[in-house]
């Protein structure tokens, strides 16, 4: 295996007849931040827990931190931070107790916990809040609470399923502010997320299907890699017109934004060809343009693909 500090060859787990991942490969740089996106079922969470060494594989391998999911997993989970979606905060212990009770689970040094302590409250702004019981903060602050926890013992990498699922945008903010700190620092991180919003954020993206990467690159090399034009088009008609528009002449996608579509189009076929087009079959066009495909463009063409 290469030097990543994350890497996998062929991982695969299967459940009965279907493979949740399937022979997945990853080569993942120490300081990366790595966004694996997806929909629901697309496989994300059941590669993080086979990278944290919480499930075994069915077949293939992978390392982290240098230590094999086969044979070394308790080496792995002394190197790493995991957060899950359903992170486990004891909501009748305050956010003082769930610190020092992680602290306790990984077994940090009496000496080092008070500044670790200290340090991890300010990072997340949770200082004013430590004696207050967790059950009682609100979802941005617990995913707060349930990171500070999973950085007390310091960690080389850290995985991260979902954890701004459900957060208000203002708390999603704060949140990334905090990943970008821990970049600096140079810890790796792994996050899983279903917005592709914040997989524009990452350094580094894999856009994942049924347990496979369908493309891996930065964000803007993703956005750019079907290299064919695209229109943005306003209509109160736009819902209803969906199918209509997919059946046209020099249309090769079309997805629904709203009361917008984007619409991609046959490099050699003009926009106000297609324009014209839907005006002839009644569709009330009220403007138009030039478009770069967002994220979401990209993986639903390679889906229908």
């Amino acid at each position: 295996m290469s030097e990543g500090i994350i890497k996998a060859a062929n991982l695969t787990k299967s459940f009965g007849e279907t493979n949740a991942v399937d022979h997945l490969n990853l080569d993942i740089q120490k300081g990366e931040l790595y966004g694996l996106v997806g929909p629901d079922g697309a496989g994300k969470t059941t590669t993080m827990r086979l990278l944290a060494a919480i499930m075994d594989a069915t077949s293939g391998d992978a390392s982290v931190a240098g230590h094999s999911i086969l044979s070394e997993g308790e080496l792995i989970k002394e190197k790493i931070g995991y957060m899950s979606q359903r992170f486990g905060l004891y909501e009748d212990l305050t956010v003082m107790e769930n610190i020092i009770f992680y602290a306790d689970i990984y077994e940090v040094p009496g000496k080092e916990r008070a500044a670790r302590t200290e340090r991890l409250l300010g990072f997340s702004n949770l200082t004013p809040f430590k004696d207050r019981l967790a059950g009682k903060l609100s979802g941005g602050m617990k995913q707060k609470l349930g990171l500070a926890c999973a950085l007390i013992h310091t960690p080389q990498v850290l995985f991260l399923d979902e954890p701004t699922n459900g957060v208000d945008p203002v708390s999603r903010r704060d949140f990334w502010k905090i990943l970008y700190g821990l970049l600096k620092e140079g810890v790796t991180i792994m996050v899983s997320t279903a917005y592709l919003d914040e997989a524009e954020r990452c350094t580094r993206i894999g856009l994942m299907h049924k347990g496979r990467i369908l493309i891996e690159d930065v964000p803007k090399n993703v956005r750019n890699s079907l290299h064919q034009p695209m229109i943005e088009v306003w209509s109160d008609d736009a819902r209803s017109s969906v199918d209509l528009v997919k059946n046209l002449g020099g249309v090769t996608s079309v997805s629904l934004y709203g009361d917008r579509l984007h619409i991609m189009v046959e490099k050699k076929v003009p926009a106000a060809e297609i324009i014209a087009n839907l005006k002839r079959l009644g569709i009330d066009v009220k403007d138009y343009r030039d478009i770069l495909p967002s994220l979401e463009d990209v993986f639903i063409s390679m889906v229908e693909k």
